[in-house]
């Protein structure tokens, strides 16, 4: 990734938060490296190197400011503006952990792309190795717990991916030149968030940030027992690892970071937890790039302006969000919405957790398992005979492959992929890979809701009408379907 050193020494001469995540800055006296709203004193331009991405920084021997927490950038991993799909499906494999026991090579087999090209895509992008990548991931989110919770340093050492304690303390005295024990103590009153349910962290975003537009559409859809929206806070249900947790998620007004509160019992799943959240929360979209490209556009310009900062809503599961787009096909929301919560109160399983004291009454489920409803009928809760096959069909096939909905090269080959299940046609196929696979281009663009918009804009307006315009989009013709959908 090339940077312009001049255009990054302005921003950072006046710490211009639209920038944090977009580079890093290593200051060579200092052998620090910082976010570029850093407090410290500006070093002089000569001093100053202009690093992709934290991991480049890390693996060129610079270590973390302790004063502005790289560990708390909104672009942890360094993907603001990439497009490449096996990139972006490496980097979210290995912030879910894809790295912490096997290799490069191992990972490379599973995104189907050699080792060599897959080193490559990451030199290009983040000028760092995936091993580079994983380490400082680990060093990072480890950090972060260390400030921001009162875990132990073995909690702390199993919720990072480290394999061990002494592996751990070896890698934090190697990159911050201080014992973990030591970071602690230091920490400052600012980085400590008051107590709440379990786990608190912050989920750091570069602004701005359409909260209102964004809750708007998830309490929408949100199915009850599972999911509570509300003006000021997203609650949900989760399972993994066969237990149990509730999340809840909420803005801070004035600050570049949304407040995640997780229940859950295991330590280890703490890092997949937060990266899930921040899919669904699209928290590393770059919206400067974005707007800009889209504003440019025909027909977006007026829409773009009015909502800065607009986000693509993801999803905690491809299974659960399969089986919501699939139920609301060629059907109101607030329908699909009533079948759900049937669907959810007849075979989802019943919330086991600790304490769920602080989290919203309604949520008394998890959503059923893909084995739950292979072979049930569902058309007793209302579900047409069609959905209903489509459904099981569904289950059937995560049951015997959990890569099912995952296993893609391009956003092509997903919707061709996808569109062989029964039950699925191109609209669901677009919606899947726009929320679930997170794929900036994807596109529904038979949906109803899309060509009404556009009808106000330019008529008549047809499916093949619209994929044309749609074209002057790319690639990010998922936030042009947002634009729409919030300006209907």
């Amino acid at each position: 990734m090339k940077l312009d050193q001049d255009i990054c020494y302005r921003a950072l001469q006046t710490r211009d938060a639209r920038f944090d995540g977009h580079f890093f800055t290593a200051v060579l006296t200092t052998k620090i490296y910082c976010r570029p709203i850093c407090p410290a004193r500006t070093p002089q331009r000569q001093n100053c190197l202009f690093m992709p991405s934290a991991p480049a920084a890390q693996g060129a021997g610079f270590r973390p400011c302790l004063r502005c927490r790289p560990e708390i950038s909104p672009n942890l991993l360094g993907r603001l503006g990439a497009t490449s799909t096996v990139f972006d499906r490496a980097l979210s494999a290995i912030a879910a952990g894809a790295l912490d026991e096997g290799g490069v090579k191992t990972l490379a087999s599973q995104l189907e792309v050699s080792d060599r090209h897959l080193r490559r895509l990451f030199t290009e992008h983040l000028g760092a190795s995936p091993v580079t990548v994983a380490q400082t991931r680990r060093i990072l989110f480890a950090k972060q717990l260390i400030d921001e919770t009162d875990f132990s340093m073995t909690e702390v050492a199993m919720a990072a991916g480290f394999a061990s304690i002494r592996r751990f303390n070896d890698a934090m005295q190697k990159t911050y030149q201080k014992p973990p024990r030591a970071l602690r103590k230091i920490r400052t009153v600012a980085s400590k968030i008051s107590p709440t349910p379990n786990i608190t962290l912050k989920l750091p975003f570069s602004p701005p940030y359409d909260w209102a537009t964004l809750v708007q559409f998830l309490a929408g859809r949100a199915m009850p027992g599972i999911e509570s929206v509300t003006i000021n806070s997203y609650q949900r249900t989760i399972a993994l690892e066969q237990c149990h947790g509730v999340i809840e998620v909420r803005p801070v007004r004035g600050k570049n970071y949304l407040i995640a509160n997780i229940q859950f019992p295991k330590v280890t799943a703490l890092a997949l937890i937060v990266e899930r959240l921040r899919r669904i929360f699209d928290l590393s979209a770059n919206t400067a790039m974005i707007s800009e490209h889209l504003a440019s556009a025909p027909y977006l310009a007026s829409v773009v302006t009015a909502r800065p900062g607009l986000r693509v809503p993801g999803a905690w599961d491809g299974f659960e969000l399969a089986v919501r787009a699939i139920l609301g096909q060629q059907i109101s929301v607030a329908a699909a919405t009533t079948l759900a919560s049937r669907l959810v109160a007849t075979y989802g399983e019943p919330l086991v957790a600790s304490d769920t004291s602080w989290a919203a009454p309604e949520l008394r489920f998890v959503f059923p398992r893909p084995e739950l409803l292979i072979g049930e009928d569902l058309t007793k809760l209302g579900i047409t005979q069609a959905r209903s096959r489509a459904i099981t069909s569904l289950a059937a096939a995560m049951t015997e492959n959990p890569h099912t909905l995952t296993g893609f090269q391009t956003l092509e080959d997903a919707v061709k992929q996808l569109c062989k299940l029964p039950g699925i046609g191109e609209w669901t196929a677009h919606y899947i890979a726009m929320r679930s696979l997170r794929e900036p281009d994807a596109f529904p663009a038979s949906d109803l809701a899309l060509l009404r918009a556009m009808e106000k804009r330019e008529q008549p307006m047809t499916k093949a009408k619209l994929s044309k315009l749609a074209e002057a989009w790319r690639p990010w013709r998922a936030y042009a379907a947002m634009y729409l959908w919030s300006a209907g």
